[in-house]
């Protein structure tokens, strides 16, 4: 998953695998509205969190009706499509695989069966326990007779078709009383928006590690996985979803159960890096703590240096906080060409050896002869920073000094960002001379750990920042339990690209 919608700054390399966003999540309950079209517009306002496959199930109180595909949102569905998926109520989904292979089965909404009709599942996250479910749903299939229904029968491998499948529940069970049953046993990070033909669930796992939030339209509400999304369909803002919490809305209104004790350990990186800058995070403007994390990048790391420059986008709220507290001249080193999103076209080797640029390029006239601060917000393998670096020389800078606004990336993220695997990160095991040394900068500095939590205005226990530190606040599993080795590869389960996804494309 990458970004393709101008929050993404990590835009240039064809091979540079770094964290990749979650996915995004929508729903509305709204009788009289045109939900899918709502839901369109939701999914496009969340298209950063997601941009390999897309999808929307709707329903009209009678029948559930999918339509799904590989692609952005705006090349899955066209008028036609979206005019013929009538209801009062939807759930939408943008995807980057973590978990499961990136094909068209593993699109979403998963669907399944239940005992009084079907459910459609939308799912931000990844899940930590997924042996366990597997042997739940293999115990479920002999006590049924050995039926595999739904899409797990189709070749889908997601954690999220278990949970699908899970969600079928027992004889004489609602969906509700089934949710309320099987959530406690999910580990791991997931927003899970989904319905039946006349609900709309959702439910935010016991430590809050993904956004969720809730909204009011004039007829009915809203679900996303961030405040924007909202906006952008005209719902207000009225809360998050708490962690633990499973709601319910109807034609009788909005019901709240608890069915976990919430401990919140929200993802420090979505104040770093995945949600838009518009986004507002347990009452934290993101915007303004990326702000506020380059003011203290500038208080930990001065720079002799004619001009403060973004790698865009999400490069840009840190590099004006950095001239902020510096006094060094903000301005735009690059320019971005902001028609190319994700591309399935992939440059010859030719094109590359040539440095084919698709989404930066930089502005010779303002970089020549400068001593010039480059801002950007975190480094993963280092290509992206190195071909940075490499285009600010050649359009003629005289020093470069990278300036990150987060700490070295040192572990994985089994929680929803597919980070690459520990032996991939750049920081593990590099000083930070040495890792600057490596991208052709004359100096590298990060802000501190410190800086960074102080930026979000969250209390460091209510965080996870097991990339930085490999303090993983929800338990792992042991190696013979989850297939591979959790220390040195990222679980490729749940839905999440970050920094470097779309670099990849472009040089």
């Amino acid at each position: 998953m990458a970004r393709g919608d101008g929050f993404l700054n990590h835009d240039l390399l064809p091979n540079e695998k770094g964290p990749q966003d979650e996915c995004g999540v929508f729903g509305v309950w709204a009788p009289g509205e045109e939900v899918a079209k709502l839901t369109y517009y939701g999914l496009y306002a969340l298209q950063h969190r997601g941009q390999e496959s897309a999808g929307i199930a709707t329903s009209d109180g009678a029948r559930i009706n999918v339509y799904k595909d590989m692609g952005l949102v705006s090349q899955v569905f066209d008028e036609n499509t979206l005019n013929s998926m009538t209801g009062h109520l939807a759930v939408g989904h943008c995807r980057y695989s973590t978990t499961g292979a990136s094909h068209w089965a593993n699109a979403q909404p998963t669907l399944g069966p239940t005992q009084t009709g079907t459910v459609a599942l939308a799912h931000n996250g990844n899940l930590t326990n997924s042996a366990q479910l597997a042997e739940m749903v293999e115990a479920k299939q002999v006590s049924e007779g050995g039926k595999l229904r739904g899409e797990i029968a189709q070749g889908n491998t997601t954690d999220t078709a278990l949970v699908t499948a899970l969600l079928a529940g027992k004889e004489g069970q609602s969906l509700e009383e089934t949710a309320l049953e099987l959530l406690p046993k999910i580990e791991g990070a997931f927003c899970f928006v989904f319905m039946d033909e006349n609900t709309m669930y959702a439910a935010r796992d016991p430590h809050g590690v993904r956004p969720l939030v809730l909204g009011r339209l004039n007829r009915g509400w809203v679900v996303a996985s961030e405040q924007p999304a909202l906006a952008t369909v005209g719902a207000s803002f009225i809360r998050e979803i708490e962690p633990g919490e499973l709601i319910a809305i109807d034609e009788t209104g909005i019901r709240s159960t608890r069915f976990a004790e919430a401990t919140p350990k929200g993802c420090v990186f979505e104040y770093v890096y995945l949600a838009r800058p518009d986004a507002t995070i347990a009452g934290r403007s993101v915007y303004e703590a990326r702000v506020e994390m380059g003011r203290q990048l500038a208080r930990e790391n001065s720079a002799d240096a004619d001009i403060v420059i973004p790698v865009p986008e999400s490069g840009t709220p840190a590099a004006i906080g950095y001239a902020e507290e510096s006094g060094i001249p903000f301005t735009h080193g690059f320019v971005k060409n902001a028609y190319v999103g994700r591309t399935f076209i992939q440059p010859s080797q030719t094109l590359r050896q040539l440095g084919i640029k698709l989404k930066l390029n930089a502005l010779e006239t303002v970089l020549r002869g400068k001593r010039v601060v480059v801002v950007d917000d975190s480094i993963v393998r280092g290509n992206t920073q190195r071909a940075v670096v490499r285009m600010l020389r050649e359009a003629g800078a005289a020093e470069v000094h990278v300036k990150i606004s987060s700490p070295p990336v040192k572990w994985p993220c089994f929680y929803g960002i597919d980070f690459a695997t520990r032996a991939e990160l750049i920081a593990n095991g590099a000083a930070v001379d040495e890792i600057g040394k490596s991208i052709g900068a004359d100096s590298l500095a990060y802000i501190s750990e410190d800086g960074m939590i102080g930026a979000t205005a969250q209390p460091r226990e209510k965080l996870c920042t097991a990339c930085f530190t490999g303090d993983y606040p929800i338990p792992l599993p042991g190696d013979e339990r989850h297939g591979k080795n959790l220390l040195e590869q990222a679980n490729q389960s749940g839905c999440e690209p970050g920094p470097d996804a779309e670099l990849e494309a472009t040089l």
